[in-house]
């Protein structure tokens, strides 16, 4: 098993004077399970295929181990990829296809059988090893490039969205598979997703990047109680967390008519009239109806989840008209068209300033 290590890892693609990773900067540790999430064009899958030895780095280094594998082909790397689109060959049954990297490497045939056969128990194939692709539903492919990159026992594995063709309820059953196959094999992995939720749930860390710059790199819970910035708090928790730009006054800052508490070296450190304080859905008490503190929602949507619901309305501060996510228990649903009275709970806000987007609050 080994490390890797991005150093300042730079990939700029010709013809573009823009980085699409640019000077990228992480170390992964030794079978971690790493994910890279981000929107679309972010450059996490650059970052990924930079590793693999499919793009160019054309600044900084990357080291998997001891090793230096800026410049090596990807053969030399030790690493197997799991693709996206699963990339099996179609004329070859599962087995064939599992054992073809050890074939080509001039294994001999009763150990490339024996190990495809000990991956194909652990992924449950063992039934399937002498039908072609065509024949397989998409979770069994997937378990079928999975098994591929386990009998190679690569150094690091790399996988590339590889649930984005599965539908819904097999994504959720097959994340917590892969999940648990990384932590019972120990290989270190590098894994790719635009979904946040899929990030938040399989990764020992998320690392999240904008316009190819790394932005956080914390454990899914540090990430989602302290986002560093504008961007992490809006990307990451579905849904996504409240940020509303409001008014700085004494103790604090102005949230309709409630002051949430901000510590005062936080509001020294911006120089801004109004910061951006955000507020998770889940983190509003709601307030009896005649009550006159905090905000007023007006109910919009009510999105029921049974446990609980999400109410997706909209309140007036600072003289605007701003849309509010709040969630409620799944038995006191309010009534569309109805008004709801929120206020911050305590101690879970999170305070931003307006112009740099950076994290001001503990």
């Amino acid at each position: 098993m080994a490390t890797v290590t991005f150093d300042k890892a730079t990939r700029i693609y010709p013809g573009s004077d823009k980085p699409a990773v640019d000077a990228l900067d992480i170390e992964i540790a030794d079978g971690e399970f790493l994910v890279l999430v981000g929107p679309s064009g972010c450059g996490k899958s650059t970052s990924l295929r930079m590793l693999a030895g499919l793009e160019d780095v054309n600044g900084g280094a990357i080291r998997i181990g001891d090793r230096d594998v800026t410049h090596l082909p990807p053969k030399d790397r030790d690493i197997a990829m799991v693709f996206q689109n699963y990339a099996l060959y179609p004329h070859m049954t599962v087995a064939d296809n599992m054992g073809f990297a050890l074939k080509i490497a001039g294994v001999n045939k009763a150990e490339i059988r024996q190990k495809v056969e000990e991956a194909a128990k652990i992924l449950d194939l063992t039934p399937y090893l002498d039908r072609k692709p065509k024949a397989l539903s998409g979770g069994q492919r997937q378990r079928v490039a999975m098994g591929r990159a386990i009998v190679r026992e690569p150094q690091v594995f790399l996988m590339d969205e590889p649930l984005s063709n599965l539908d819904a309820k097999l994504r959720v059953s097959t994340r917590t598979q892969i999940a648990s196959l990384q932590r019972r094999l120990g290989i270190t992995t590098v894994y790719v997703t635009h979904d946040q939720v899929e990030a938040l749930t399989m990764g020992d860390r998320v690392a999240v990047l904008k316009d190819g710059l790394l932005q956080q790199v914390d454990s899914p819970r540090k990430m989602y109680d302290k986002p560093a910035n504008l961007f992490v708090a809006g990307f990451i928790g579905s849904p996504a967390m409240n940020l509303v730009e409001v008014p700085v006054t004494d103790g604090g800052v102005k949230f309709g008519n409630s002051v949430v508490p901000v510590q005062r070296d936080a509001l020294s450190a911006t120089s801004d009239k109004t910061v951006t304080v955000g507020v998770r859905p889940e983190h509003f008490e709601v307030a009896g109806p005649d009550s006159d503190l905090g905000v007023a929602v007006t109910v919009n949507v009510v999105e029921e989840l049974g446990s609980d619901a999400f109410v997706y309305g909209t309140a007036t501060l600072g003289g605007e008209s701003k849309d509010l996510v709040v969630r409620v228990g799944g038995r006191e649903v309010p009534e569309k068209g109805s008004t709801l009275h929120v206020v911050p709970r305590a101690g879970e806000t999170h305070v931003f300033s307006t112009s740099t987007g950076a994290r001001l609050s503990d």
